[in-house]
């Protein structure tokens, strides 16, 4: 099983253990602020499951974050296909999505580092992409952080968010493998 480890993380598979506070981070209001909705601990816990096998069969998927000092799990950083149409798919994707209180630590991009590093090292891939809605500077930054860069006529309506809606609009980040040696 594919684990990565970075200074202060480590990007593993999930557990048991990793259950509760997942579902109480995608209940959150302030995480999941750029989302159409919360998540339901069925939503949250189906999300594990698949990640699970996927991880185990394909050596990557979005892997569970612990920081290494106290064994807290603080969210999850990884690679995932997006199981929706749009004009850059197919793709691979990296995104994160970490508790309130792991916030403002570099820990995103620390995480997302090692991620893209294992995508275009063990994992063969040749490009990733990113996205999120307009309003999530965060996650910008980090994409920016991590050498993406954003292909502004590549940003689209989400398909599955309902037009109109404020979250509807989703910027597109890209970074291919010459780029990303390039940021090394």
């Amino acid at each position: 099983m594919t684990e990565l480890i970075t200074d202060r993380l480590l990007l593993r598979n999930w557990r048991d253990s990793d259950r509760e506070p997942f579902a109480a981070l995608n209940a959150d209001p302030a995480v999941m602020e750029h989302f159409p909705a919360l998540q339901t601990r069925e939503q949250s816990d189906s999300l594990i499951d698949r990640q699970i096998p996927a991880i185990e069969e394909r050596g990557w998927g979005l892997w569970a974050v612990e920081v290494r000092d106290t064994g807290e799990f603080i969210g999850f950083t990884g690679l995932s296909v997006p199981s929706f149409e749009a004009h850059f798919m197919p793709a691979v994707e990296i995104g994160w999505r970490l508790a309130k209180g792991a916030w403002g630590n570099g820990y995103a991009t620390e995480a997302a580092r090692a991620a893209l590093a294992h995508g275009f090292g063990p994992a063969g891939l040749d490009a990733v992409v990113s996205f999120t809605t307009t309003t999530n500077l965060p996650s910008q930054r980090v994409m920016q952080r991590i050498g993406m860069v954003h292909d502004e006529p590549g940003d689209f309506d989400h398909p599955r968010i309902e037009e109109g809606h404020r979250l509807q609009r989703h910027v597109l980040y890209r970074i291919d493998r010459a780029q990303w040696e390039s940021t090394r």
